[in-house]
């Protein structure tokens, strides 16, 4: 029995949200919308995770340890947050907003692979909120225009219809999410590589004493 009331309740949660909706639809419905569609694959995993790869890459050649383990750190939480996002989108059906219809679907996952009922959460959000975490950990100077860009990337997902407002709210969420937990690590990695470092230069020292 509560098993149905909780179900009643996202069905009714889900058409509420679809009606509140409606006039970001109908806008997105318009042939201006898809000049946006440029703005969101630039948030699109391809995309993100060359950022990443390539701000380790110079790092790593112009020795440059903070920018180089920015790079680690955005590679890092943009791929936990995409293994998330990829957990839940198979974990819940939803219908995106431009194909939803007058019925719209939140339900338990099957798995499936058709994107139009992969609404939930958004994925270009959770990415381009873990890559933004990322920089302004490394880079507060930076952190204004990366979050404003990550930011952008969520708004741009409703505006086109791709998305509702809890879909972008949720992707937040977990690349915040991913960022803390990937940043831990490669803090963690990086204290057991500088105790060790520190551990041999002593035992250097001990062996061939001045």
């Amino acid at each position: 029995m509560m098993g149905k009331k909780k179900k009643k309740a996202l069905r009714a949660a889900a058409e509420h949200e679809h009606d509140a909706h409606g006039p970001m639809r109908a806008l997105a419905a318009m042939g201006a919308m898809r000049a946006l569609a440029p703005v969101a694959k630039a948030t699109d995993e391809p995309p993100l995770l060359a950022l990443g790869l390539g701000t380790l890459a110079i790092g790593a050649v112009l020795r440059r340890p903070a920018l180089a383990r920015s790079g680690a750190r955005m590679v890092t939480s943009h791929l936990l947050a995409t293994a998330l996002k990829t957990v839940m989108k198979a974990s819940v059906d939803r219908a995106r907003p431009n194909v939803a219809g007058a019925s719209p679907t939140l339900e338990k996952g099957h798995g499936t692979g058709d994107t139009n009922l992969n609404a939930f959460p958004s994925g270009h959000t959770a990415g381009a909120v873990a890559v933004a975490q990322s920089i302004a950990r490394e880079a507060p100077a930076a952190a204004g225009v990366a979050k404003l860009v990550a930011g952008s990337a969520g708004v741009v997902q409703v505006a086109r219809g791709a998305h509702y407002t809890s879909d972008v709210v949720a992707g937040a969420v977990i690349g915040w999410v991913s960022e803390r937990i990937a940043s831990w690590a490669i803090d963690a990695a990086g204290r057991l590589v500088e105790h060790r470092r520190e551990a041999s230069a002593e035992a250097e020292v001990e062996a061939h004493p001045s």
